[in-house]
């Protein structure tokens, strides 16, 4: 008998324009692109950034010539929700299948979505045509108000407040409800009303955060994006489970996202900034959260004496000695008491022999908590940690 498990993986989480700037590769570069698979085994894809090539290149890994079908549904038709699908690899592959849903355009009229799929890669944009897609397509379009199945899975389509349109969208699954939140800008009464409505008691709200609050009643207000704040607002007032921060500013690094999730957190129990390779799963009412391992740079067993400072999972603060055993350039392992919340920040104060740039024989580093595994104690839990950046020893978090 099948699991009753929705799981929820994010493939590209940026707003605009896709970055490889190394200060945001944590949170990752590609534009919006996520999935999602059903307890009945629907799979979904939600926008279709450059993100979609990723997950492309992994369900071919998986599945090699095996069919494969797939619901798609695009939020709206700007750059970033939509450049990935000339290099999504299944579409080349004729045993495959893929219905695509989005709205009518009033700019492109009738068959929008079929146009918007042939125009980016007709001459002088793309070096090949349509034509050479062989997988079947078939698209539907939808509006907001829209009640429909995909499986056993309920749709519910929304219109949101972005220039040219844009579809916010709740899957009602037997295991949890999603809702995605895409490019919104607060402000319009009744569009606000039809979020808060679609997010009603929603398991997994993903809202449009790419602006912090200053600059949304500043330099970006109507340019159609929202903030970490009002997400917030949002998830309090409808009682949403879990709020998820995406779209970030292509502009903003990995320690400004960081700065908005702690900020965020202060406010609302439990909230999490999409980051490529996360994945989240539901499963009798309670949510996981795995993290893409950060396992680059050199690395190295070490046995250094430590402290960590941090935050349980509770939201309680705690201090505790513990011996760093792996080491890199950008991170370390160890093993601790407490259980430190994922994604939340860390200071560990390394004791390290004596030498000339540490002459007090301490590195103090902030961090933030990346992965975590069953220790090798039975009350104890393997804790990663990305380090952001060096700090004063006698300072506190």
């Amino acid at each position: 008998m099948a699991e009753n498990i929705v799981k929820l993986g994010f493939w590209g989480v940026r707003g605009s324009t896709p970055t490889v700037d190394r200060a945001n590769w944590r949170y990752g570069g590609n534009t919006s692109c996520l999935e999602i698979v059903t307890p009945d085994g629907q799979r979904l894809i939600l926008d279709c950034g450059t993100g979609v090539r990723m997950l492309g290149n992994r369900w071919v890994e998986r599945v090699g010539k095996n069919p494969m079908t797939a619901s798609v549904f695009l939020s709206h038709y700007h750059w970033d929700h939509i450049q990935g699908l000339p290099f999504f690899a299944p579409l080349y592959q004729p045993q495959n299948k893929f219905h695509f849903y989005s709205f009518q355009s009033k700019f492109l009229g009738p068959n929008s979505l079929r146009q918007v799929l042939e125009a980016q890669m007709a001459m002088p944009y793309f070096p090949v045509d349509v034509s050479v897609m062989s997988a079947a397509r078939e698209f539907t379009e939808i509006t907001g108000g829209d009640h429909f199945n995909v499986g056993s899975t309920k749709v519910t389509v929304r219109w949101l407040n972005h220039p040219q349109g844009c579809l916010g969208m709740r899957f009602e699954t037997t295991a949890g409800t999603i809702v995605y939140g895409a490019d919104n800008e607060p402000g319009d009464p009744k569009l606000d009303k039809a979020l808060r409505e679609l997010t009603a008691g929603a398991d997994i709200f993903i809202n449009d955060a790419q602006y912090s609050p200053q600059q949304l009643a500043t330099n970006r207000k109507g340019w159609g994006h929202s903030t970490w704040l009002e997400g917030v607002n949002v998830a309090q007032e409808v009682g949403a489970k879990h709020l998820v921060l995406s779209h970030h500013d292509p502009e903003s690094s990995d320690k400004i996202v960081d700065g908005l999730l702690r900020d965020a957190r202060q406010k609302f129990a439990s909230v999490w900034a999409a980051s490529e390779g996360m994945v989240m799963q539901i499963q009798d009412g309670k949510l996981d959260v795995i993290l893409q391992p950060m396992r680059k740079g050199q690395r190295r067993e070490v046995c250094f004496p430590a402290t960590i400072t941090g935050y349980s999972e509770d939201g309680r603060a705690f201090e505790e000695k513990t011996v760093v055993r792996e080491l890199s350039l950008q991170g370390a392992s160890l093993n601790v008491k407490h259980h430190p919340r994922l994604q939340s920040e860390v200071k560990v104060l390394i004791e390290v022999p004596l030498d000339d740039s540490h002459r007090d024989g301490r590195i103090a580093l902030r961090g933030h908590v990346v992965r975590r595994l069953p220790g090798p104690d039975p009350d104890s839990t393997t804790v990663g940690v990305f380090f952001t950046e060096e700090v004063d020893p006698d300072l506190g978090m």
